[in-house]
């Protein structure tokens, strides 16, 4: 990615997250991630679900089918809430300096 002059990258979430923090740090590249908890370990960003929304349907699901409900009768069902976090660290860290839009619309800011 550094010999192709990349700018930024959203990392694959099954990938090890502090281990590609770190790399994304070390190579002064810009990583963000649809994954909770990816700001809180060193990278610049995350947006993703809330965890607790997606823990809470995955207890109804189970629910249901423990009650006798079909898997594939159970509607598909996404998201409603998600959580920006920004680690102003790391972006000290990359030389960025951040729009003010990007603090205003964080739910926390990692300092």
């Amino acid at each position: 990615m550094v010999e192709k002059k990349v700018q930024a990258v959203v990392v694959q979430p099954t990938l090890p997250q502090k281990h590609v923090a770190d790399l994304a740090i070390r190579h002064r590249l810009p990583a963000a991630a649809p994954t909770s908890g990816f700001a809180t370990i060193g990278g610049l960003m995350n947006y993703s679900a809330k965890p607790e929304d997606i823990e809470q349907g995955a207890a109804v699901f189970v629910d249901k089918i423990l009650k006798g409900a079909k898997p594939a009768d159970l509607p598909v069902e996404q998201p409603t809430r998600f959580e920006l976090i920004v680690n102003l660290k790391t972006a000290e860290a990359l030389g960025l300096t951040l729009p003010q839009s990007i603090f205003v619309r964080a739910d926390e800011v990692i300092e």
